[in-house]
C-alpha cells in the first residue's frame, strides 16, 4: 500500500496543541517552538494522536524548516487519511 500524502500548516507556540480542517487545509498548532527541531517532533506527536496512528508511520518529507510542510503516513491509503481528515473538527 502507497503511503498517503498530507500537506499541513504549522502554528508553533500557539497557547494549546491542536489538529483541524479548514477551507485552506489541515492545520496543526503545537506548543513547541520553532528551535532545534522541538516544533516538528510535537507536529508529529500532535498529528499522530489526532489521526489514530503511531508516531513512527508519520514522516516530514518536506518544509522541515518552514510553516507549511508535507507529511507521509505509512500503511494508510489516501481514501482512509482523507476520511479521518473529515472527522477533524473544522475552523472555518
Amino acid at each position: 500500500m502507497p503511503d498517503a500524502l498530507l500537506h499541513i500548516t504549522v502554528k508553533p507556540k500557539a497557547p494549546r496543541a491542536g489538529v483541524t480542517r479548514g477551507t485552506d487545509g489541515v492545520r496543526v498548532r503545537v506548543t513547541a517552538p520553532p528551535a532545534a527541531g522541538a516544533a516538528n517532533a510535537a507536529v508529529i506527536e500532535t498529528l499522530a494522536k489526532a489521526l489514530g496512528v503511531p508516531k513512527s508511520r508519520l514522516a516530514i518529507i518536506a518544509g522541515a524548516t518552514g510553516r507549511v510542510k508535507r507529511v507521509t503516513v505509512a500503511g494508510l491509503s489516501q481514501e482512509e487519511l482523507d476520511a479521518r481528515i473529515a472527522q477533524l473538527p473544522a475552523t472555518d
